[in-house]
């Protein structure tokens, strides 16, 4: 269901670049289908030591929070979490408490950047309830693991996808160069599409569903009213620019998947190096290493074969989920 010219690495995730970890926390109870995710960068103090990084807004229908310093300062200071569009306020004020915790200097001379990304889960989720709570973005957090579960868990647990059942979904690809094994690797918050435009969409795919979803058929149809969250991680060298045209790539991934970018769609792409980390007190001038342009088509390649597979693997990996209003989607996997 996709192109592979690259190898996957051994978990075919974004944890397979080094010091990456993913946590989940689910809310799955009649009509709440919601939840946090949480990315950590690395392992050590992201406020210490930040990551290079760069944002591209393909359609800026989005709540996202903390994208506007990233822009300017190209630099990620703090974990990633993903969550519904109305718990972005719980989750923001959540992950500087948890920043607060282990650095005094937050406050005292300057603040800190929290960057909490979201999607509508408004379909499945009653998310007027604003049922995520503090508690549970901190569990997200204290769950981070390199083996972490896909589809329908975490903030991926309402999402929808092409009418279908979206959610939480990565994938990796491995590259060398000058004899050292790089990775490129990708993670998506998938909440897009109409049926209609999906690449593997097929009229055996359209009778399974009608046999499933008899006379809810509206429940396939409808615009483009969703989003899709699109992180890509390495541990190449590349500077806050090489990373901002990496992230202009992913809507390659996405188009490949069939999105046609409604006007009711936020998508977004955040992409970061572990590599070339800037120390927060740092003074002195240093020596950057970074990739040679003219081989960066490689890099470009092997992400957005990452993230193309990411997208899909959001779908099969997801569970069909009933939530509010008795409202349904279908998993992917299921169906073929």
């Amino acid at each position: 269901m996709y192109s592979k010219k690259y190898t996957p690495g051994l978990l075919n995730s974004i944890a397979d670049v080094p010091g990456i970890s993913v946590g989940h926390y689910t809310l799955n109870n009649a009509d709440i289908q919601t939840g946090v995710t949480a990315i950590l960068p690395h392992q050590g103090n992201t406020f210490e030591n930040k990551c290079v990084a760069a944002v591209e807004v393909i359609n800026g229908f989005g709540k996202s929070v903390g994208l506007m310093q990233v822009a300017e300062l190209g630099q990620l200071e703090t974990p990633i979490l993903l969550t519904n569009t109305l718990s972005v306020g719980t989750a923001s004020d959540t992950l500087i408490k948890y920043m607060l915790k282990d650095n005094l200097q937050i406050g005292a001379a300057g603040t800190v950047n929290p960057l909490v990304l979201e999607c509508n889960d408004g379909y499945l989720n009653d998310i007027r309830g604003q049922h995520v709570k503090t508690e549970d973005v901190f569990a997200a957090i204290e769950n981070a693991s390199v083996d972490f579960s896909q589809g329908s868990v975490g903030a991926g647990r309402g999402m929808s996808a092409y009418k279908l059942k979206g959610g939480i979904g990565s994938a990796s690809r491995m590259m060398q160069k000058d004899g050292v094994e790089y990775c490129i690797g990708a993670l998506v918050l998938s909440n897009m599409g109409r049926l209609q435009d999906f690449s593997y969409y097929s009229k055996e795919l359209e009778h399974k569903l009608q046999q499933q979803l008899a006379k809810r058929l509206s429940e396939l149809e409808g615009a483009d009213n969703g989003s899709i969250i699109m992180i890509i991680a390495t541990d190449l060298p590349l500077d806050a620019r090489q990373l901002k045209r990496l992230a202009k790539r992913s809507v390659v991934a996405l188009a490949k998947t069939g999105s046609q970018l409604g006007t009711g769609s936020g998508d977004i792409c955040l992409a970061f190096s572990t590599a070339n980390q800037v120390c927060h007190t740092e003074e002195a001038m240093g020596t950057v290493t970074r990739y040679p342009e003219n081989q960066i088509d490689r890099v470009f390649d092997s992400a957005i074969e990452s993230m193309q597979q990411a997208i899909i693997n959001s779908m099969l990996n997801a569970e069909t989920v009933q939530g509010h209003k008795q409202h349904c989607r279908i998993s992917l996997k299921e169906l073929i």
